[in-house]
């Protein structure tokens, strides 16, 4: 099922001459803008020292996070789609393995991180935006959909793990938030 949906998704990429540059350019760029965006956060006019708080934590998940998926690829070799003929790719190959996503685990840890803080509009906002990254990873066909999916998953579990560990408040939180 998995190959089959991935290919399903990946089918559109080469049809439509506009549709496939704006999903390269949302794998290119998704992760990038993403975190441009967290940090605007911090000049954030409302709740300042809250948004500041949930800025911290989302850049600590996103740090987590892709840490998490080091440790994974030292025992999950998965083949690239494109390399087991699985999928077209629209984009340069990647060096390293396909299982987990880092494009996935980067933005769904920024969104759970906000969704975790309670701030829904900013939650939607970010929650669009990784979906948007996720499906364009299998969109150009640099991973597969379970690629995506053990990402996102890596991505809400260190959201959880800093919610828990980094506490609002404390001595190294208010010293953080009070930075510039």
């Amino acid at each position: 099922m998995d190959v089959a949906i991935t290919q399903w998704i990946n089918s559109f990429a080469g049809q439509n001459p506009l549709f496939d540059p704006i999903m390269i350019a949302i794998t290119k760029v998704g992760v990038p803008f993403i975190v441009l965006m967290v940090v605007l956060q911090w000049w954030s006019r409302e709740d300042r020292q809250h948004v500041r708080h949930v800025a911290i934590c989302a850049g600590l998940a996103f740090l987590l996070g892709l840490a998490i998926n080091q440790g994974v690829l030292l025992f999950i070799h998965r083949v690239r789609p494109y390399d087991a003929g699985i999928s077209h790719l629209l984009i340069a190959k990647s060096a390293d393995w396909s299982f987990p996503s880092d494009h996935a685990t980067a933005s769904m840890s920024v969104a759970m991180t906000f969704a975790l803080q309670k701030l829904p509009r900013r939650t939607l906002a970010f929650f669009a935006m990784a979906i948007l990254v996720c499906l364009s990873r299998v969109y150009v066909g640099t991973h597969y959909l379970s690629d995506v999916l053990g990402g996102a998953a890596t991505g809400i579990v260190a959201a959880i793990a800093v919610r828990l560990l980094y506490r609002e408040d404390s001595k190294l939180d208010r010293f953080a938030t009070s930075i510039l």
